[in-house]
């Protein structure tokens, strides 16, 4: 599956990856996923203040978080339709990816690509809201970041 990346950078103050970086760490989750079709995905780099705003408006927690993933309400019988389908919009603190891998001794890059993976199963329906389901979430994103010569981010925590 080939995706078509858009970037938008809100956060000029802080490292954050090119967009050529992005692509490769979707689109290999996305073989590793086996999703066939062409898609689009959004990600937006923003400070804390715009990451609380919207974590607080979609999900209820009134602090600034990591990331966040929207899945795009697209209807699938239009999927077949369309060269390219939006996947969705994902959204990252780049603050936050900075401070965590900083406390977790984590290298920043691989932190991001682990973050942007993470985001990616989201918007494919992915979740982690049971141990069921975080343990398939996270062995997709390990093969994921394997493939991609990343180590485990969990072990590192």
């Amino acid at each position: 599956m080939n995706a078509t990346v858009n970037i938008s950078n809100s956060c000029t103050d802080k490292w954050v990856p090119t967009i050529k970086q992005c692509e490769a760490w979707l689109n290999c989750g996305l073989q590793i996923a086996a999703r066939g079709n062409p898609c689009s995905i959004s990600i937006s780099f923003v400070d804390p203040t715009s990451s609380q705003s919207l974590n607080s408006e979609y999900r209820g927690k009134n602090k600034p978080t990591n990331v966040l993933s929207f899945p795009a309400e697209f209807p699938s019988e239009l999927q077949a339709q369309v060269d390219t389908y939006p996947l969705g919009d994902i959204v990252i603190c780049a603050a936050i990816v900075e401070e965590e891998a900083g406390e977790q001794g984590k290298d920043l890059t691989a932190h991001w690509a682990h973050l942007t993976i993470h985001g990616l199963f989201h918007l494919l329906g992915y979740l982690h809201d049971q141990q069921s389901n975080a343990d398939e979430m996270e062995k997709l994103e390990i093969s994921t970041l394997e493939r991609l010569g990343i180590p485990n981010p969990y072990l590192l925590m």
